[in-house]
């Protein structure tokens, strides 16, 4: 099969429409397929992306302003191009908004069944960013999506929004979590010491800092006696935090097994984002064997088993994350047991079973239109 995966974002990117679009790219071409990406070019990119695991296609962009990790594509005829001279068979649209819509456009055209992922809650980035425009996303987001042959969900809550928005031919997919790279074993004492020096439990956020992760709201967790928050990621919010955060370790983007080391070496994971669409930091907590904290919406109820792998709290609430906090630091036990649970959790969520899930879409996208034709 051969696949054209238009993409918002692709590695050397870190969020999570990269990382998912990397690991489709990455099943394809495991399972002889035939992918191609298109993505926008990437500040520091090498044009040839060594370590794809197919060809990419790199579309000129510039970057959000106030934001500049965000890269938006600019208008290019070498997307309709590209999925010509691939002679795709089905295109896929990772989190699709401004590149995505032109290969949208360009599948159509062609003739192209057309798989839409979504990824981005954009009526909550709305809220955040204008506090207001709520209504102007989701009829973004009908249009883009209602021309795709099938939606796919990242969990249970987003499904729920979509078809509550009148999003249609919506269907779940979920992520994948790496467990052979995410594992407890990797659990540093030395660089628990060098974080920790006087032997605080040690609570973790990793991801962008931005506004609407609301990181701020670990405040509360800073000013709990024996407690050291580390914060890992990079993103406009990190001078406010450095001030809102006080006592806290600011440790950068990290990636890769460096990430895993630090993941595995945490006590506690809490995430704050209350608009998150799966989650996937929270997953790969899990995998490291600790116990999670995190808002009770959106991708992580369907992640977090509340009084099993970790506790869900409610969103935007500051006292709530801390008196979680204060609970699991409290109880060294109930600690690891949730941190073990957690594990046993996502031992079947690979990559390769998820991506097994894709293809099984991809099938059933292409035997409708095969059976529309006929």
């Amino acid at each position: 099969m051969r696949v054209v995966i238009v993409t918002e974002s692709f590695p050397p990117d870190v969020n999570g429409v990269a990382h998912c679009a990397l690991q489709t790219a990455r099943h394809l071409a495991a399972r002889g397929h035939e992918p191609l990406v298109i993505a926008p070019a990437a500040a520091g990119a090498d044009a040839a992306d060594p370590g794809a695991p197919c060809p990419v296609v790199r579309i000129p962009s510039l970057p959000l302003p106030g934001y500049p990790q965000v890269r938006v594509a600019l208008p290019s005829r070498r997307v309709a191009a590209a999925i010509t001279a691939h002679r795709a068979d089905i295109v896929h649209l990772a989190s699709p908004f401004v590149l995505g819509v032109r290969g949208m456009a360009a599948a159509a055209k062609l003739g192209l069944p057309a798989v839409a992922v979504y990824q981005t809650d954009l009526a909550g980035y709305a809220r955040t960013y204008v506090g207001a425009g709520e209504g102007a996303a989701w009829r973004r987001i009908r249009a883009v999506h209602g021309a795709a042959d099938r939606t796919l969900a990242p969990s249970s809550a987003a499904l729920r929004d979509l078809e509550e928005h009148r999003v249609e031919r919506v269907r779940l997919w979920p992520r994948g979590v790496e467990t052979t790279r995410f594992r407890p074993e990797l659990r540093d004492e030395a660089l628990r010491r060098e974080l920790a020096p006087d032997g605080e439990l040690i609570v973790g956020y990793v991801g962008r800092l931005a506004p609407e992760k609301q990181v701020e709201n670990l405040a509360g967790v800073c000013s709990l006696p024996g407690v050291r928050v580390v914060v890992v990621g990079d993103g406009p919010s990190e001078p406010s935090l450095r001030s809102a955060l006080p006592g806290a370790v600011f440790l950068g983007r990290r990636t890769g097994d460096d990430l895993a080391r630090i993941f595995a070496s945490l006590d506690v994971f809490a995430h704050t984002g209350p608009y998150e669409t799966f989650c996937q930091t929270v997953q790969e907590a899990m995998a490291s064997g600790v116990p999670v904290i995190a808002p009770a919406a959106g991708g992580p109820l369907d992640l977090v088993d509340h009084g099993r792998t970790g506790l869900l709290v409610r969103p935007h609430d500051v006292d709530s994350v801390t008196s979680a906090v204060a609970h699991l630091a409290a109880a060294p036990a109930l600690r690891e047991a949730y941190g073990q649970a957690g594990r046993l959790a996502v031992e079947g969520r690979t990559w390769a079973a998820v991506g097994d899930m894709l293809l099984d879409h991809y099938a059933d996208v292409l035997g409708a239109r095969t059976a529309v034709a006929a």
